[in-house]
């Protein structure tokens, strides 16, 4: 055999081989095009439609917002109609629910990952709690009328309302306070194992500050999922025209505290706007898109600063 043949013989599958390669290799790049085509296509139907909603509100409700919108009560003539009632009555019931299921939801999530011991029964919770993160929030409502309306005698108020929606916020806090904390690396808690530090002293010192930006990410995100919540506040008997407020929580006389507040009715601004809409008149309609903008524009402030603080605290974050 010739050496001109046997270089003939062994090219051949060589550049077969090759073909074979720039072949597959040209599927998979066409494939990837395909692929960000797809997702471009979808995000931009979504942009779209967002955008058309926020100009169909903006158009509606924006020669509304005066300063009177926001200090009228409800009212049956629609020219005189505001929010007053609404907007107090979705502060004092984001604040009930702050105070009660950010502590409950980020000791849970430390507890969960540094603590419990590694078992069937840790699993079982673990799961639990990652299903309720998607449970539908009519059945938080359902559970808070027959556990805290009927059950513990709370009634149809504030406080009611804040349990309900820290309830449902709990899992949020918890799945995003547990995956910060996984986040940290591990060499950080040995350094400081090294020199002594109990468990608590790397939990506090070491692994909370570096987890921070993480769960401020998740109590935001929960705090603004609670900020337009409906349903479970329609179940427990949350009402839709209120034309007063309830008691200051600090008045002038001993012991200056006041906790009648918790124990009033409210309504909140989803369902007031909601009362606007199921009106027949169109100047309710543009009512309801001007309390959707409030509302819109306190949930994107509430992001925003969940952005900014995570930006800042990570810039401070070294490993």
């Amino acid at each position: 055999m010739s050496i001109a043949s046997t270089m003939t013989d062994e090219t051949v599958p060589s550049q077969a081989v090759d073909n074979e390669f720039i072949d597959r290799l040209k599927r998979r790049r066409r494939n990837e095009i395909i692929f960000i085509c797809f997702g471009l296509a979808a995000t931009s139907i979504g942009l779209i439609a967002l955008a058309a909603l926020m100009v169909d509100l903006a158009v509606s409700g924006y020669p509304r917002l005066t300063a009177e919108f926001f200090t009228n009560f409800p009212s049956r003539r629609a020219g005189q109609a505001g929010i007053l009632s609404a907007w107090v009555g979705s502060l004092l019931v984001i604040s009930v629910t702050a105070f009660i299921g950010v502590p409950l939801g980020v000791a849970a999530g430390i507890y969960l990952e540094e603590y419990a011991p590694k078992n069937i029964w840790t699993n079982i919770i673990e799961i639990n709690v990652s299903n309720l993160a998607g449970v539908p929030s009519i059945v938080f409502g359902l559970l808070a009328l027959g556990l805290f309306v009927y059950g513990f005698g709370t009634g149809r108020s504030i406080f009611t309302a804040g349990l309900t929606l820290a309830l449902l916020i709990l899992p949020i806090i918890i799945v995003a306070t547990r995956e910060s904390i996984r986040a940290v690396p591990w060499s950080l808690r040995e350094a400081a194992y090294g020199i002594g530090a109990t468990k608590w002293q790397v939990t506090q010192d070491h692994v909370l500050p570096a987890a921070i930006p993480g769960v401020l990410t998740g109590v935001i995100i929960g705090i603004s999922r609670a900020l337009g919540e409906t349903a479970p506040l329609v179940t427990i008997g949350a009402l839709s025209f209120i034309a007063f407020l309830p008691p200051a929580p600090i008045n002038g006389e001993f012991p200056f505290v006041s906790f009648a507040w918790l124990f009033e009715g409210f309504t909140v601004l989803p369902i007031q706007a909601f009362n606007w809409v199921s009106r027949p008149g169109a100047d309710f309609h543009s009512n309801a898109a001007a309390a959707g903008l409030v509302l819109m524009a306190i949930t994107l402030i509430l992001n925003g600063v969940a952005i900014y603080f995570r930006y800042r605290l990570r810039k401070k974050l070294q490993w």
